[in-house]
């Protein structure tokens, strides 16, 4: 009976650390990951805008992202970093078909676009998925298999994912271009608050 009432505990603990290794904060450390560095060779260039009349991002708001990184992090494998290592996103009412971003306002502060002057490096990333659309203030936003890319102002240390499932839309994107399923909160988190200082209408998904 002991030995019984001791693998029930251990199955429980096992349990709530599966849990706690899924949660929102997601991890401190990338794992970093050697793979060998690939040119941007035949990159699509789609043009699309959202249809909004939310306020617009301005370019001086956003750095431009200027390396796309194919890394392997903790739980999540295999995902899509920048240069600096802060994983990227995905948004569901966003469209790839054609490429089309319907983050803007307040919802680009709190997800700021991927914004490139055309010509980030790629590391393990297929030159032949990267793209970009053009947004309502005329930036360019780096696209992958269509669809738009994202940081989350939530993540404040490379390698974390904490955007992970927030509002039942936002996903970290896998280097396919599909979302990252690997790892998902037991709940539906909400988009940390907007930083201040400047009024947006829209939303944050």
């Amino acid at each position: 009976m002991a030995l019984v009432k001791r693998t029930v505990a251990l199955a429980g603990a096992l349990a709530a650390i599966t849990l706690a290794g899924c949660a929102p904060p997601g991890y401190d450390e990338p794992d970093p990951s050697n793979v060998d560095l690939l040119p941007l060779g035949n990159e699509a260039a789609p043009s699309a805008s959202a249809d909004s009349d939310q306020e617009l991002l301005t370019p001086t708001d956003v750095e431009l992202t200027e390396e796309l990184v194919n890394k392997s992090i903790p739980q999540m494998g295999r995902v899509v970093t920048d240069g600096a290592g802060f994983v990227l996103y995905r948004f569901d009412k966003d469209s790839n078909n054609p490429p089309t971003s319907n983050c803007v306002g307040e919802c680009a502060r709190i997800w700021p676009p991927a914004l490139t002057d055309g010509k980030p490096v790629l590391t393990g990333i297929d030159p032949d998925k990267v793209g970009t659309l053009t947004r309502q203030d005329g930036t360019k936003q780096l696209t992958l298999d269509g669809w738009p890319l994202y940081r989350y102002i939530g993540d404040t240390k490379p390698g974390q994912w904490k955007g992970q499932g927030v509002g039942g839309t936002w996903f970290v994107i896998a280097p396919d271009g599909k979302k990252n399923l690997s790892c998902l909160p037991t709940g539906t988190p909400t988009p940390v608050a907007p930083p201040p200082e400047k009024s947006g209408g829209g939303s944050a998904g």
